[in-house]
């Protein structure tokens, strides 16, 4: 039986430029079954999911529940969660944890100031501190949002943690189930698509040595789409592996055609040409869509590198 993922594969669908877009993730451990979405269909109080999300909106925050791999037991209560914060920004990249008692402490963060990179309400608030473990993978598992996240996504993540990978999660939503496993990597942010084992155990070395794997990698979640598509673009073509070093400092035009320009830490710009086409021919973006659909591909045009004034210019 075909599944919006193997039709995807099937047909080369590009990952590029397909990442979800936060500048900030917030991680919360909550065991047990996760719904469709899951902040309020999940055993963690459906008033607190509402208000973490009202709470959230427009800051740039994006909020995610975890959990160990595993079977997942039918608990309601765990005495103890683990909370992550990470900014994805390059130049403030960051990952701070902390353990908690009761997630409606979530509520007291100052969530417009994590949005924009400032770590201190949650570790006033939390008790948080820097993580210094390894980098975390967080793989896409909820069955409930797309049946392809819990058939290609559990095996994944239970294979790596018995493997002994540490700082694997699970994780309620990623976005793009076509490309299922798909994970995220913190605390630099980049998404990955068609996981697997073997591939990610080489992303997430990169990632402990501050580099970053082009192969197989959605983009940034820094950034919006034609950003990701662009800065890839630029990496791909320059060999730049550095996990900080490009930039999307600005983006003109809209849909179907904008023009990025890519900063380089020493200097260097990049002008790149993005155009939105469409995946053809129509697909099932997800297992439970219930009509074909063409999703939205981010095809680079062209990648030139540019003087600074040039750049810039208004």
């Amino acid at each position: 039986m075909s599944t919006c993922s193997s039709v995807s594969r099937d047909s080369a669908e590009p990952v590029s430029g397909t990442a979800a877009t936060a500048r900030t993730w917030l991680l919360l451990e909550q065991p047990g079954p996760w719904g469709a979405k899951a902040l309020t269909s999940s055993h963690l109080d459906p008033a607190l999911g509402r208000a973490l999300e009202a709470g959230a909106k427009d800051t740039g925050v994006r909020i995610v529940l975890i959990r160990r791999p595993g079977r997942h037991a039918d608990r309601r209560m765990p005495a103890a969660r683990r909370v992550y914060a990470a900014h994805t920004v390059p130049g403030n990249v960051w990952l701070h944890g902390a353990t908690i008692s009761d997630p409606g402490q979530l509520l007291d963060l100052d969530f417009a100031a994590l949005g924009r990179g400032e770590h201190r309400s949650f570790d006033a608030v939390l008790g948080g501190r820097p993580h210094d473990g390894e980098p975390l993978a967080l793989v896409c598992t909820n069955g409930k949002r797309d049946r392809c996240c819990a058939l290609l996504g559990r095996p994944l993540a239970a294979e790596l943690a018995t493997s002994g990978v540490e700082g694997v999660w699970e994780v309620t939503h990623l976005g793009g189930h076509r490309f299922s496993p798909t994970v995220l990597v913190l605390p630099y942010g980049y998404a990955y698509g068609r996981a697997e084992a073997h591939t990610l155990k080489e992303v997430l070395h990169g990632a402990r040595e501050g580099r970053i794997v082009v192969e197989g990698c959605r983009g940034s979640s820094a950034w919006e789409r034609p950003g990701q598509a662009a800065e890839l673009a630029v990496r791909a073509r320059t060999g730049e592996d550095a996990a900080e070093a490009l930039s999307v400092v600005r983006t003109v035009g809209a849909a179907p055609r904008w023009e990025v320009t890519v900063a380089h830490a020493d200097g260097r710009h990049w002008q790149v040409e993005v155009a939105q086409g469409a995946a053809l021919p129509p697909r099932p973006e997800s297992c439970g869509a219930a009509v074909l659909g063409s999703p939205a591909r981010m095809d680079v045009v062209a990648v030139r590198e540019v003087r600074v004034t040039t750049a810039l210019a208004s």
